[in-house]
């Protein structure tokens, strides 16, 4: 099972707080997560500089009641999070920054990001100053789990989700995805989704062949690992986010991995990512690739 060796020792869980209410399951989820992996829990707040947009004076006034709003929501969310579990370590961090860039800065010493979602638009969430699991998501450097809707409980016997593609970028979705399920004693689904080709023949079953064994070998070697997850491979044909989106209707999480990193337009999270956190119904966890 995981502890706090296996993310680096005493890396915390980082919960992106809002000023805005974006309702407690953000919080619940990333304290429960920080309890399980037995690390602490960071909250962090940013407030972004004013002074471009306000003469100095009244910058100054409006920037110290910016601050003041968000150390009531940190102090909120710190005692919902040490109620719910007493003894788990918990510290606040107001940021003088954008949301996006201070939350990618604290995912450089995090294990994991948590954010809520505004529920954004199309055109907000590329051009809004308050887009922030967008960016954070195509950004950090850890993991980033995004909580639109609590995990799907309900299922007997719970599953997770896992996107695979091939590439170099799965591999660290692979891990993430079976200790995610291991630590919550749950099934792992794996789907690579097949996308009718534009010309040839769709249904060649050499190629089916051929993508059953790479989706097989992109599991290879956790299962002896994780030998108490219960693990299913599904090629299926469609377009990956709705098919994703689908198959985690009432899964715990969808995690996909993330190719490179993006600016903060998140305009190059990538389209399979970036749909899910449109999608998805459950937590989205997007996993980026090693550097290179």
């Amino acid at each position: 099972m995981t502890s706090a060796s296996s993310e680096g020792p005493g890396r915390p869980v980082v919960l992106g707080v809002d000023a805005l209410d974006t309702g407690s399951m953000p919080t619940a989820w990333a304290a429960d997560e920080a309890a399980r992996r037995r690390l602490p829990l960071r909250l962090v707040h940013a407030v972004p500089s004013l002074y471009h947009e306000f003469r100095h004076f009244e910058a100054g006034r409006y920037q110290d009641a910016l601050r003041e709003q968000g150390e009531r929501e940190l102090g909120r969310a710190a005692t919902m999070a040490r109620e719910r579990h007493p003894g788990l370590e918990v510290t606040t961090l107001v940021a003088k920054a954008a949301p996006a860039p201070a939350l990618c800065r604290a995912s450089r010493d995090a294990a994991l990001v948590v954010l809520g979602s505004r529920r954004l638009g199309r055109v907000e969430e590329a051009l809004s100053a308050y887009s922030v699991a967008v960016p954070v998501s195509a950004q950090a450097h850890c993991p980033v789990v995004v909580v639109r809707e609590p995990e799907h409980t309900t299922q007997d016997p719970p599953y997770v989700v896992l996107g695979v593609d091939g590439s170099p970028s799965s591999g660290p979705a692979v891990d993430f995805a079976f200790q995610y399920a291991d630590e919550r004693r749950a099934a792992l689904r794996v789907l690579w989704v097949r996308q009718r080709p534009q010309v040839g023949d769709p249904d060649d079953p050499a190629t089916g062949q051929l993508l059953r064994r790479m989706l097989s070998e992109s599991t290879a070697g956790r299962p002896e690992h994780h030998p108490d997850v219960t693990v299913t491979h599904e090629l299926v044909h469609g377009h990956p986010v709705e098919e994703l989106a689908r198959a985690a209707e009432h899964a715990l999480a969808v995690v996909v991995g993330r190719r490179g990193n993006g600016g903060f337009t998140g305009m190059r999270l990538g389209s399979v990512p970036h749909g899910l956190l449109r999608r998805s119904h459950c937590p989205v966890v997007t996993v980026p690739a090693p550097p290179r």
